[in-house]
């Protein structure tokens, strides 16, 4: 495995924890302002499963990486807000070069996406002329203008079961989902040593004992989790497949292993069902500091404001973007 850089951002443990929120009466004036703009603008709101639930209850579509690239992709609307994390919208920004898009607060950014700078990768690649670089979609836009295929955890067995046969494999940034990956595919891949700083806290331990508290309720885990958890886990799945898996299970209690954030639509989407959050040996959930800087008065502010913008150079939007659509395209293939 290639180590690129720490994989704990120094600024992961800079961040507040988690930031106060208005009263009720506060956040419904706040959504039907934001509602009123989103008309004003011809806009159209995007919120990753990881937001906090008053961004997702006014956000028009609430998704994974890839159904929100999918929707940011065919969007007629003119402005695009992202309540996600940096790498999010810089993505809807590659795909719509000619829209305005804008997102909560500009250091929303990522652990994951920190841990592959382009220039060590693009060393790495050097060393490799027969590389193939498969890139999960959580990096920066310069990481994705040098890479040969996006992915996300929702298509990254189906984008490497479609890699040409006659190359070699590398998979950036997140080493427990090209682990994973390996696994369901038997493609060997050279993995780059990143990790998602919120997804490495769940242990076996932890896991063992939330079972043991719990032993009729599947666990569903994140393939970002360490292969330590995903061999307890009863389904391995990105957050959208955790709907579909959990709607249908017969299952009243479900443990999941993710982050926190995704419990909200679970709840709101399976009424019938009983949510745990799988704890960590800190704490009895786990939230991303990075997606938590997002909040409903910042949001409001960067429709009125228009502000924060993403800004790529042409150059890395024109390369960026190929990699991304071979991934859209893949996806559309049939099974």
């Amino acid at each position: 495995m290639f180590k690129g850089a720490e994989t704990m951002s120094p600024g992961v443990e800079r961040l507040a924890v988690r930031q106060a929120v208005p009263s009720p009466a506060k956040l419904d004036a706040l959504a039907q302002d934001i509602l009123a703009l989103k008309r004003k603008l011809n806009a159209v709101i995007l919120a990753h499963n990881y937001q906090v639930a008053e961004i997702q209850d006014v956000a028009d579509i609430v998704g994974d990486s890839l159904g929100l690239a999918q929707y940011a992709a065919r969007t007629d609307a003119d402005v695009i807000v992202f309540c996600g994390v940096h790498f999010m919208a810089e993505t809807a920004k590659i795909l719509n070069p000619g829209k305005l898009v804008v997102l909560p607060d500009r250091d929303a950014g990522c652990s994951l996406e920190e841990s592959c700078p382009a220039e060590k990768l693009a060393a790495l690649q050097a060393t490799n002329p027969n590389f193939y670089t498969v890139t999960y979609i959580n990096c920066s836009a310069a990481v994705k203008a040098l890479s040969d295929v996006i992915c996300t955890s929702g298509n990254a067995v189906k984008i490497v079961n479609h890699a040409p046969k006659d190359r070699d494999l590398l998979f950036v940034p997140d080493e427990n989902l090209g682990g994973w990956v390996q696994e369901q595919t038997g493609r060997p891949m050279t993995l780059w040593k990143g990790n998602c700083y919120v997804h490495v806290e769940w242990t076996h331990a932890a896991i063992t004992r939330i079972r043991q508290q719990y032993p009729d309720a599947p666990i569903v885990a994140h393939p970002e989790c360490p292969k330590a958890v995903r061999m307890l886990a009863d389904e391995v799945c990105s957050t959208e497949k955790m709907v579909t898996w959990c709607r249908a299970t017969a299952a009243r209690s479900i443990i999941i292993a993710t982050e926190a954030g995704m419990l909200h639509r679970l709840r709101r989407e399976c009424p019938d069902k009983i949510f745990i959050p799988a704890p960590t040996d800190r704490c009895a959930c786990n939230e991303c500091r990075f997606m938590k800087l997002n909040t409903l008065e910042k949001l409001h502010d960067c429709m009125v404001n228009l502000a924060p913008r993403i800004e790529l150079p042409p150059e890395i939007l024109q390369r960026a973007r190929r990699p991304i659509e071979r991934m859209l395209e893949i996806s559309a293939l049939p099974q």
